[in-house]
């Protein structure tokens, strides 16, 4: 009788799954299509002390929360990472993170590059995606569209864009995201997460 190996299959583990890019490049935009594709991610709301848009819902958009209770946040060392953009508070909750992991879902967060750059340092094995705008000229667009910016508020934000493409080597994707075409940039995220995780599983 002739006994032959059967190869188990192996699961990979979760994947803490970062999108990050320059304000204006529509992050927000592309994780609304993500979650109506009703894919089994788990996506991490980002806390803020930024005034809430009119288009946007507390709990659904972000965590709307006072300064006071940041700072709070803060000394309890409930963010996995923190940070001061434009005079708004953003962060990352760290537990929920921790325990959709722990489930084995994976999970999303969205986060500006130098969040990004912090996350790699604590969480190594997290992958990273930069939406990258088609043209600075399209980015200046969206600015405008959506801030009503002076020229002077338009030019440090472009300004901080382009240094923030100093940082795309620490990324492991870089998606150019067309907001007309947002189903693309969808299936490319999509795509960089199935092959990571093919390449935890030859490891």
């Amino acid at each position: 009788m002739t006994c032959k190996k059967i190869k188990k299959a192996h699961k990979s583990n979760p994947l803490l799954v970062v999108i990050s890019g320059p304000s204006g490049v529509g992050k927000d935009a592309a994780l609304t299509i993500m979650k109506k594709t009703r894919l089994p991610y788990h996506y991490v709301l980002t806390a803020t002390t930024r005034k809430q848009r009119p288009v946007e819902k507390n709990g659904v958009d972000y965590q709307f929360i006072s300064k006071e209770r940041f700072q709070e946040m803060v000394e309890k060392n409930q963010f996995l990472e923190w940070a001061n953009v434009y005079g708004n508070l953003y962060g990352v909750p760290k537990e929920e993170i921790d325990e959709a992991l722990k489930q084995g879902m994976d999970t999303v967060v969205k986060v500006d590059v130098q969040g990004a750059s912090t996350i790699k340092r604590i969480m190594p094995d997290a992958l990273l995606i930069f939406l990258m705008p088609p043209s600075f000229e399209e980015l200046a667009n969206r600015l405008k569209q959506r801030y009503d910016s002076s020229a002077v508020e338009l030019e440090i934000r472009l300004g901080k864009a382009k240094e923030e493409m100093r940082s795309l080597p620490i990324f492991d994707y870089v998606i150019t995201n067309q907001t007309d075409h947002l189903d693309h940039t969808v299936t490319q995220i999509n795509a960089a997460v199935a092959a990571a995780k093919r390449r935890q599983n030859e490891r």
